[in-house]
């Protein structure tokens, strides 16, 4: 049922179940066919219609510029994906800066001002070219028509810029949450139980979370911890170590992870 409802409760889940029923019990009342009907995944096409949410994240990450964040809404946690790009200010698109754009709150736009200062000033160390760092950037959260604030998104943006410069995708099975500091220090967010079953829910096999988060992940049931694997990084280095694909391994982490400054 993951690709009709994703809500945090089961109220929806209630709903899609219910008009699978009412839709059986017409077919059994019309004599259109025999007791006991059995229903599997591939006959919810037929009573739902078509899909409503998509395991998207693998397309999505596939081209370097795109990281996978993770938030709360009011309906529970959910899955962002963060996308950056870079335009030349020689080609007539206007002076050097950041654009913003997805209805973000004043809160997330620092993160991602902070997000491209830290990346600007690490650059050799992520292994960035001097001269990728000229130009215009900009950084887009889709559902442009939801506002969306605070201070979690912080290192999904800095994986994305990271992402788009060195040219390195991020790996379609990590989702990530955390505030980042302009010394590269990722600090603790909220909502964690919310944010890692959404990410259950998108599929995503790995979670990136502040390492002093780690006593939040005992409000995540059992079952979903034993089926996602988590990093606990305290510093962007970390990240950055476990989310970018390696150049040449494909999809392994690029680097091991460093100890935190």
């Amino acid at each position: 049922m993951g690709d009709y409802t994703r809500e945090a409760g089961v109220r929806n889940l209630e709903r899609e179940l219910g008009k699978v029923l009412r839709k059986v019990a017409t077919k059994l009342a019309a004599a259109k066919a025999e007791a006991p009907l059995n229903v599997d995944a591939t006959d919810l096409r037929e009573y739902l219609g078509r899909p409503k949410f998509f395991f998207e994240a693998a397309d999505r990450t596939s081209v370097p510029g795109v990281a996978t964040g993770l938030a709360v809404t009011g309906t529970g946690g959910d899955v962002l994906f963060i996308e950056a790009t870079a335009m030349s200010t020689g080609d007539g698109h206007g002076e050097p800066g950041l654009t913003l754009t997805g209805q973000l709150g004043d809160v997330m736009k620092e993160s991602a001002q902070i997000a491209l200062s830290y990346v600007r000033s690490h650059s050799k160390a992520i292994g960035i070219t001097p001269e990728r760092l000229n130009g215009r950037f900009h950084l887009h959260v889709p559902a442009g028509a939801v506002p969306k604030d605070g201070p979690s998104a912080g290192i999904a943006m800095t994986t994305a810029i990271a992402s788009l410069l060195t040219g390195r995708p991020v790996r379609s099975a990590v989702g990530m949450t955390g505030e980042v500091t302009l010394q590269g220090r990722v600090l603790p967010i909220g909502g964690v139980k919310q944010k890692v079953l959404a990410a259950h829910r998108a599929g995503l096999k790995e979670v990136i979370l502040p390492k002093r988060n780690e006593g939040d992940l005992d409000d995540v049931p059992e079952q979903v911890r034993n089926e996602i694997e988590f990093h606990l990084a305290e510093t962007v280095d970390q990240v950055l170590g476990i989310a970018l694909q390696s150049p040449e391994a494909g999809t392994e982490p690029a680097f091991e992870e460093s100890p935190a400054a």
